[in-house]
């Protein structure tokens, strides 16, 4: 079957379309084990017309045309959490560890450029799936800042439904704190490495103050990642999700100063972003969405994503977008409805489509996203 075939609408596009994002499915890739799926996925974008490779860091390229038009980059990401899912079609859905978080949108970008090559994109597209987002280091986007040209436009893929673009991300910050105490009976009163770990932990709340919580996206949201240890040795995690243009620094010389003793180490940290409507890629997506006689929704998540590291240093248009149900982000249970796959490649089709044709693109001021020696307080949607 050819590019022209899958795409072509007197042609159903559901069995190979379906077929790319199976295979992918059927190689496991939990984080830092992206090797063999990446091989698959680089197959797949060469029988799709993709001039593909593994670079350095593992992640999977593909790219598509060389013309003049721009350039636009569509990332997401081949890593999954750990857990074997039996891939099957049951019904209008297909199971999977990875249909939702993160395989479906990244194959579903994957068969949209192949479309929108096909059709004459007079740019270049450039599909990413790139390793260990599901890690702190987020490695394979870290390495795209580091040594990919910035593009004129970016996709994001991760799972907001197909009919939803998804404009910020709060951002992270992990920490790590370790104690270790002299030995000593249960019974003397001096504070034990795990009582001052929970100390540790009731201490970050009080810094951060008690409308703290993800219910707000203008709030930082504290999760107690893990606690462990004995009297004599322990240590604890703590991840912070920190709204735009939030203290991070300060937060942390506030919280070490009313810690009495151990260590307390930053593990990661990735700054907020947040873009408007008005973004350029907002806006295609926005346009792709209502072409299918569908009202279109924009929403904010306090996770973080790959668009985050990227808008650290990319000030390009940029969103991020995919379907499936983030609901099912790392569950027992994780599928995608076919239906919703098919529409999602349509989407991004079309999307890719209006920004090939946007001629601002290369010329566009580059504060689209909300940095942080940006304006105070979020930008509006």
């Amino acid at each position: 079957m050819t590019i022209q075939q899958i795409h072509d609408p007197k042609v159903s596009s559901q069995p190979f379309a379906v077929g790319v994002l199976r295979d992918m499915l059927e190689v496991d890739s939990p984080s830092g084990q992206e090797a063999a799926v990446g091989a698959r996925i680089v197959a797949l974008m060469r029988e799709l017309g993709f001039t593909a490779r593994l670079d350095e860091a593992g992640n999977a390229v593909g790219t598509l045309g060389r013309g003049t038009g721009p350039h636009v980059m569509l990332l997401g990401h081949m890593d999954t959490v750990p857990g074997h899912i039996p891939v099957r079609v049951e019904g209008d859905r297909l199971y999977g560890r990875g249909s939702v978080d993160a395989k479906g949108p990244l194959a579903a970008m994957m068969c949209a450029a192949a479309g929108a090559a096909a059709g004459g994109f007079p740019g270049t597209l450039t599909v990413i799936g790139a390793v260990e987002e599901e890690t702190p280091s987020s490695r394979g986007a870290m390495h795209v800042r580091a040594h990919y040209p910035r593009p004129d436009a970016l996709i994001v893929g991760e799972p907001s439904g197909w009919d939803t673009i998804v404009v910020g991300y709060k951002g992270k910050t992990d920490l790590s704190y370790r104690v270790r105490c002299e030995p000593t009976h249960p019974s003397n009163p001096t504070p034990k490495a795990t009582e001052l770990a929970c100390l540790a932990w009731r201490t970050l709340l009080d810094v951060l103050g008690p409308d703290s919580g993800n219910q707000s996206f203008a709030t930082p949201g504290p999760t107690l990642v893990s606690i462990r240890g004995d009297m004599t040795v322990a240590e604890a995690e703590f991840s912070v999700r920190t709204p735009p243009l939030y203290d991070v620094e300060r937060l942390v010389d506030r919280l070490a100063a009313k810690i009495p003793k151990g260590r307390l180490d930053v593990i990661n940290s990735v700054a907020a972003c947040r873009t408007t409507r008005s973004d350029p890629v907002v806006r295609a997506l926005t346009a792709a969405i209502t072409s299918r006689h569908h009202r279109p929704a924009w929403k904010v998540k306090a996770g973080t994503s790959d668009m985050n590291t990227l808008a650290e240093v990319w000030d390009v248009p940029m969103a991020t977008y995919g379907p499936g149900d983030s609901a099912l982000d790392h569950a027992d249970n994780e599928h995608i409805l076919i239906e919703d796959y098919l529409r999602g490649i349509g989407v991004l089709r079309r999307a890719l489509e209006t920004l090939g044709a946007d001629r601002t693109l290369r010329t566009a001021p580059d504060a689209t996203m909300e940095r942080s020696d940006g304006p105070a307080g979020p930008a509006p949607l």
